[in-house]
């Protein structure tokens, strides 16, 4: 459908939507009212600035006559000048219409999931992962986020075999999206005696959180086993059973919580994690048979794909996914990374952008 149509289209819903506010019944309805009123706030943006665009382009259109009639001097100057300032708002507001127009995640403003595994690497890999788990936590707090770990596989060097924790904040999801891949390491381990550089990799998946009604999950469908949480070694750090695991059967799909001392607060945030992971698997076979599988210019986010390098000899960061290289790596890894992934979003609407026919 071409822009011009969209907007129509959008126009004679909004004012659809206006008038049904208006019919007694609906005003009755407070369920109706909320719902019709949420999705006519939806539209107000797009609508008001078509609004705006095509009034200045009705005044265009007059001054533009006024110079190809020609007449009085003075008359045709004044008309010359308020065209060139009426084709600089034109010109803005046609983009701001784009940008507008472009599809709206609707997981964006969802707390996330996040689960980091190291890669290749063996323990330098799970050091890799403690960092990137310091570096998502820290920009959270930074944001004034709520990070909470879900279930965590320790090393007994300070690092993680895995972690999975949730962030809580409006736009979470919009922000850490970015950040599914392959991150790789390029450094000399603590444990190695030649200075030799090594290369190690951690996976980062990040998951909108579900709701119950998206994910139907049947209980006769979960197997849970309930087991000691243990720290350091595999010792058991609790007397009492309270960990839980939680296998959707029907999948395959597995989530565990260990974090809480309580049996019942751990099924819950398992629960979580198993919703959003069934989530994550639909909306991947949805995306695989709509796109075939289309990789986009900054990459599908898919877990196998690399998508950073951090080289600490030479404190280079490297996106390859919009080819970007910064070089303040203690300031990216100390949660500074508004800018990297600023990069990222707008290289993926300028390509959005493209797709957009003139108006």
């Amino acid at each position: 459908m071409a822009i011009t149509d969209r907007l129509a289209a959008i126009e004679a819903r909004y004012e659809e939507l206006t008038a049904k506010m208006g019919e007694p019944d609906v005003a009755a309805d407070h369920s109706r009212l909320r719902a019709l009123a949420q999705e006519r706030s939806q539209l107000e943006e797009v609508v008001a600035l078509h609004r705006e665009f095509q009034q200045i382009g009705g005044s265009l259109a007059e001054a533009r006559s006024i110079v190809e009639d020609g007449g009085d001097d003075e008359l045709v100057q004044l008309a010359k000048d308020e065209i060139k300032q009426l084709e600089g708002q034109h010109a803005e507001l046609e983009e701001k219409l784009k940008r507008a127009l472009l599809p709206k995640d609707p997981r964006d403003e969802r707390d996330v999931i996040v689960e980091i595994r190291a890669g290749t690497g063996g323990d330098e890999a799970a050091l890799f992962a403690a960092d990137l788990y310091r570096m998502y936590s820290r920009y959270a707090d930074d944001r004034n986020w709520k990070t909470e770990v879900i279930s965590a596989s320790e090393t007994g060097i300070g690092g993680f075999k895995e972690i999975v924790f949730e962030v809580h904040g409006e736009g979470a999801y919009s922000r850490f999206k970015y950040e599914s891949g392959v991150h790789r390491v390029q450094r000399v381990p603590q444990t190695e005696t030649q200075g030799r550089i090594h290369t190690s990799a951690a996976t980062v998946a990040v998951l909108p959180e579900a709701d119950e009604v998206e994910v139907k999950i049947e209980e006769s469908d979960l197997r849970v086993d309930i087991f000691h949480a243990s720290g350091h070694g595999g010792q058991n750090v609790q007397k009492v059973a309270s960990a839980v695991r939680i296998t959707h059967v029907p999948t395959g799909i597995v989530a565990q919580c260990q974090d809480e001392r309580s049996q019942a607060k751990n099924r819950v945030k398992a629960m979580s994690v198993l919703r959003a992971r069934i989530l994550d698997m639909k909306v991947r076979e949805q995306e695989a048979e709509i796109a075939g599988a289309r990789k986009a210019q900054v990459g599908t986010g898919a877990r196998s794909e690399k998508i950073r390098t951090y080289n600490f000899p030479q404190d280079r960061v490297t996106d390859h996914r919009i080819g970007i290289t910064m070089h303040n790596l203690p300031s990216l890894l100390d949660g500074k990374i508004d800018e990297l992934i600023d990069a990222v979003a707008t290289s993926e609407e300028a390509r959005l952008l493209e797709e957009q026919t003139a108006i």
